[in-house]
């Protein structure tokens, strides 16, 4: 796939991005250099490979998802600047 002028000219438009237009080429250039290195991605055979998150094989330590404490209510709003009828109260910002 080849990018010309025309075509960098509506991604920049799209992009809301403002360009000369004695930069469109540059910009063209610089697109299909982008456009080549996926290109050279795709060649890559990936078949068999799993997906990775991470360089190191790692597995996230898992729990079981059960409330631990609760019923603290009286404890947060002790923090509270100003607390009415168990719930923080703040100033009014929109009139």
């Amino acid at each position: 796939m080849s990018i010309d002028t025309k075509t960098a000219a509506k991604v920049a438009k799209l992009a809301r991005i403002k360009v000369e237009d004695e930069a469109l080429p540059a910009l063209a250039n610089e697109f299909n250099t982008i456009l080549g290195f996926i290109e050279q991605l795709n060649e890559v055979d990936v078949d068999g490979i799993e997906p990775m998150t991470s360089v190191t094989p790692m597995r996230l330590k898992r729990r079981e998802d059960v409330v631990t404490d609760g019923n603290m209510q009286d404890k947060i709003l002790s923090n509270a600047p100003d607390a009415r009828e168990g719930f923080f109260a703040v100033p009014k910002v929109v009139e």
